[in-house]
């Protein structure tokens, strides 16, 4: 497990769910699965303390648990999971420029809770709308409109069921699993309105000693618990990375055909696929919106020139049906990352590092004096220039000896470019960026804490004088009481709190392009 990954898993829980979370999170992602004995004697924490935060990381599926051959049962965390709450943001507005404002709620209420019902989560969403709807005035909303919302996005599989919890012969829960059948993660329970279930809290005597008070409401839908989807959410950001990056090298039209052949394929192609499932130039063409104004020659041209990129968009498998194509998701994530890494190569080490750097990928091995003649540098700057890259991993060397004895004089140096090794290496840099910009960030806000404090009373007093109906007077004499000092302070503070969740963001978008590469190279390693 990764030192920085973990540090910034810790950072992230011990900001949103506090430090007895974080702690136990640490733990666990350091030692692997352990029981909550072994967990108490290590972190110094009480047995009631670790059983809440247990709790909490399992709401928000976080962790799982099993029994051992012992019968004992172990906690095991997700590290990955943990490390996915940065990318939140990102889902709430993905959600929300799909399906809209209900699904943005939706989406948002599941995040902050881990998991949820349906009934639930659609009655807070249809509050929360109504109450944003009647201070705007306009008409209210039946939450029959939003369970429409949530089961859309269930059909798309944006929201899933929660995994399948285990009991044994006593029912008491020993361990969670997900479902054989992939399908019956995305099934809607009945749900009708106004349906009343009851329940007595504890289960016991016959129903004519219960009282009243005993019993009380169920949802329908009990038991069968939502999440978010984030495999889902992140095939789509995946698209839309391919599809920027057509609009960026050829232009918006190119980049529409991709759009459609990534939704013609998406049924058919497996979920982790390195290509996309074949299609015909007519099918491409059907599917395409009448507005484009394209004709079949014009579409015939684009794939023509997407072909014959050097990114390799697409591939021309077959020359029946007019032409069958196939989109090469893993050539352009490597384009993508390759990108990245040219990127950091240049702020870290310079442009004439990025040219050797862009030789040796191009060239795949070479040795010093043919790196000198391509990249057009002096020997004594490129000795120190590979050295430096070479001493921080970003090319390695290979001794390729004429003879056993592996004499220097009879042996070739070849220096090339492991990608994923650089990529893991830029990985770890970027997760060390994010844990460090939450600190500093923290270290900001801790700083002005007096400030913004009075700030959120001075706004508070200006509400409440609102409701009450007060003049502009009162409301300034208020106000004025933050001096130009203060509010100097405060501006500054927020522009740096803005800069660094910026920072956050957008390393979070270089996390996402690098995994999911790294991912699909793993895929692409044939297995020896």
């Amino acid at each position: 497990m990764s030192k920085c990954k973990v540090e910034l898993a810790y950072q992230i829980l011990k900001e949103l769910h506090g430090e007895v979370v974080a702690e136990i999170a640490r733990h666990l992602m350091k030692f692997g699965p352990r029981h909550i004995k072994l967990i108490s004697e290590v972190t110094q924490l009480r047995v009631d303390q670790i059983k809440k935060g247990i709790c909490i990381l399992i709401q928000h599926n976080f962790v799982k648990f099993d029994r051992n051959k012992k019968g004992v049962t172990e906690y095991a965390i997700n590290t990955d999971a943990v490390s996915l709450q940065l990318r939140y943001p990102r889902y709430i507005y993905c959600a929300k420029t799909l399906y809209g404002d209900a699904a943005e709620l939706l989406v948002e209420e599941l995040l902050q809770n881990g998991q949820s019902l349906m009934s639930i989560a659609s009655e807070r969403v249809t509050q929360r709308l109504n109450e944003a709807l009647e201070a705007t005035g306009n008409p209210k909303i039946t939450s029959s409109l939003v369970r429409d919302k949530f089961g859309l996005m269930v059909k798309t599989h944006f929201l899933r069921r929660c995994q399948t919890v285990l009991t044994d012969d006593e029912n008491r829960v020993i361990s969670s699993e997900e479902p054989k059948e992939t399908e019956s993660l995305f099934i809607l329970p009945p749900l009708e309105v106004g349906s009343k279930r009851k329940r007595n809290p504890d289960g016991s005597g016959p129903p004519s000693k219960r009282s009243k008070t005993e019993e009380m409401d169920i949802p329908p839908d009990d038991g069968v618990y939502w999440m978010v989807n984030v495999e889902r959410f992140h095939q789509y950001f995946r698209d839309q990375l391919i599809i920027n990056c057509v609009n960026s090298k050829i232009d918006k039209q190119a980049g529409e055909i991709i759009r459609n052949m990534l939704r013609l394929s998406e049924i058919k192609t497996e979920p982790h696929s390195t290509v996309s499932a074949t299609m015909t130039i007519t099918e491409i063409f059907h599917s395409l919106p009448k507005e484009l104004g394209m004709t079949k020659h014009i579409v015939e041209q684009y794939l023509s020139i997407l072909t014959e990129d050097s990114v390799d968009v697409i591939s021309k498998v077959c020359d029946s049906s007019g032409g069958l194509y196939v989109i090469n998701i893993f050539r352009v994530l490597k384009s993508l990352c390759q990108a990245h890494i040219e990127s950091f190569v240049q702020e870290r080490f310079g442009s004439k590092c990025l040219r050797i750097f862009r030789v040796l990928i191009l060239k795949k091995h070479l040795e010093q004096k043919q790196i000198e003649e391509y990249a057009m540098i002096p020997t004594k700057e490129a000795k120190e220039l590979l050295y430096n890259m070479f001493a921080e991993h970003f090319i390695t060397l290979t001794e390729i000896s004429k003879t056993v004895d592996h004499a220097p004089s009879r042996t070739y140096y070849v220096f090339r470019v492991n990608i994923d090794q650089v990529a893991r290496i830029i990985l770890e840099k970027c997760y060390k960026a994010a844990g460090n910009a939450i600190i500093r960030r923290q270290m900001e806000v801790a700083k002005h804490k007096r400030v913004l404090d009075k700030q959120e009373r001075v706004d508070a007093i200006i509400a409440s004088l609102d409701q009450a109906g007060a003049d502009e007077a009162q409301k300034e004499e208020i106000k004025e009481t933050i001096t130009p000092p203060e509010k100097e302070q405060l501006e500054r503070c927020r522009t740096t709190v803005n800069m660094l969740e910026q920072s956050e963001i957008q390393t979070d978008e270089t996390i996402f392009i690098i995994e999911t590469y790294l991912y699909y190279s793993l895929l692409n390693t044939p297995i020896k």
